[in-house]
């Protein structure tokens, strides 16, 4: 399909693949493939925006089990000439270069301004930006250290696997009810790091996951603010046609505009 044809563009964020169970997690990795599948034919891009997956990271001769239909997926996609860009987020920040190998995404650490038609977009997982924090930052720096990283890649993959996944359901059981929460205008650190950056550059679109719960606030009258939910709880994604962007979302092919 020519790229005329091809025009959107999609965003979608946490899908958390992993959690909490086997059978859930599959579940829910179906029905990211059926959305992929659906957006294919109207594809230009497709970016999504970190916490893919609830754990992952990659030892030189092993990887995590599991999540072949998402990744079998992405890499016909990519072969048909659609870029998919991918972000590491907090959860999956220990990706290396089989993913892009593989899959061929393009893979990005921190985030990414954009020009599409004549809207510019500000892109990114969101964690560690904007004010506060100050705990989940200063893990952030550990867990990106070169030496911490190779230090966990000398334990077992049985053992490293398992350990990370019960970090990983131990911070959610302790964060997941905020995220079900808005903060406020004035609470929301992601809010409060795009009015920042738009002291100093304008963007028509800030596109961020990591919040879990979808948002849509103005922040002036030319610059709207987005987060784009979850696939845990509210299967949502964003939509830019060319000219506008829309909050949808995926209720197993059945599709609406959230704020609607």
């Amino acid at each position: 399909m020519s790229d005329s044809i091809r025009k959107h563009i999609y965003f979608a964020s946490d899908f958390h693949l992993g959690t909490p169970t086997y059978e859930k997690s599959l579940e829910r990795e179906k029905q990211v493939v059926a959305w992929l599948n659906h957006i294919q034919p109207n594809a230009k891009e497709i970016f999504l925006v970190g916490d893919i997956f609830d754990f992952w990271f990659e030892y030189k001769h092993a990887i995590p089990k599991g999540f072949v239909r998402l990744q079998g997926k992405i890499a016909e996609l990519t072969d048909a000439g659609i870029p998919v860009h991918w972000f590491t987020g907090n959860h999956d920040m220990w990706i290396f270069d089989y993913l892009p190998k593989e899959l061929g995404i393009q893979l990005y650490r921190e985030p990414i301004t954009r020009k599409f038609g004549n809207k510019t977009f500000y892109i990114g997982h969101g964690d560690g930006l904007g004010p506060g924090d100050r705990s989940y930052k200063l893990l952030k720096k550990i867990f990106t250290n070169k030496l911490c990283q190779w230090s966990f890649a000398r334990l077992h993959p049985n053992f490293g696997i398992w350990l990370a996944n019960l970090s990983s359901k131990s911070s959610r059981a302790k964060t997941g009810k905020n995220d079900e929460k808005f903060l406020g205008i004035d609470n929301e650190w992601l809010v409060t790091y795009s009015k920042e950056i738009l002291t100093k550059d304008h963007f028509d679109y800030f596109i961020f996951g990591h919040r879990h719960l979808p948002l849509q606030i103005e922040l002036n009258q030319q610059s709207i603010y987005y987060n784009i939910g979850d696939w845990l709880h509210y299967f949502t994604y964003l939509e830019f046609d060319g000219e506008t962007a829309i909050l949808k979302k995926w209720d197993n092919g059945e599709i609406s505009d959230y704020f609607k």
